[in-house]
């Protein structure tokens, strides 16, 4: 399965909450493609990036998935609850940050070992 995220935007919200620093806000095709990327996601901050996941809300219906590192908030949404809920617009004064490049992928390569984060690293880390 392709998990390659849809529509991501990055979100800086330091000057706007005090909770967290970002928000990465994605899409998938639908609730399995959810749940797979919200797992990836915490396998690759876990693995690659040592980062520890304090929470995930939402796997079970797989509608929109919350993966909270503290500083960073992934939301991946199916894409109705991510017109419904319109947190691009809710956020709309916060600043978007750059989206890094996705490694091109080479064909007949499986090894994943070489991906980038898909989120920046935390600030203050």
């Amino acid at each position: 399965m392709e998990l390659r995220a849809g529509d991501v935007v990055i979100l800086d919200l330091r000057h706007l909450v005090d909770y967290t620093d970002i928000f990465v806000l994605c899409s998938a095709r639908n609730r399995r493609h959810v749940q797979a990327i919200a797992d990836e996601v915490r396998r690759h901050a876990k693995q690659e990036l040592e980062l520890a996941c304090a929470g995930v809300e939402g796997l079970p219906a797989a509608r929109w998935v919350l993966v909270d590192f503290a500083s960073v908030v992934v939301h991946v949404f199916d894409q109705p609850m991510r017109g419904f809920y319109n947190l691009d617009g809710l956020w709309a004064d916060a600043p978007r940050l750059p989206v890094p490049d996705a490694p091109a992928e080479r064909p007949g390569d499986d090894d994943d070992d070489d991906l980038e984060p898909v989120f920046p690293e935390p600030f203050g880390a």
